[in-house]
């Protein structure tokens, strides 16, 4: 391989990284599960007309911390997460 392939292969590479990063971070920004964004995505490509909506199943919501003090430890309990 020549010098110039293997610098268009990691190009190609960082470009592919680079381009799953802008997707990752808009499904966690939106809030919608992968697979939603892209069929909206291709939806809005063909012309078809769509919405993004936010999943439920995905917002998660963390009761009030409960935490107590111990003359042993110092912090005791659960930190707000169930068990």
């Amino acid at each position: 391989m020549e010098d110039y392939e293997v610098d268009e292969m990691k190009q190609a590479a960082a470009d592919v990284l680079f381009n799953y990063s802008l997707f990752a971070m808009t499904c966690i920004g939106e809030g919608v599960h992968p697979a939603r964004l892209r069929m909206h995505l291709m939806k809005e490509v063909s012309g078809m007309p769509t919405t993004l909506k936010k999943d439920q199943a995905q917002v998660w919501h963390f009761p009030p911390s409960k935490v107590e003090k111990s003359s042993s430890s110092g912090v005791e309990g659960n930190f707000g997460y169930e068990f």
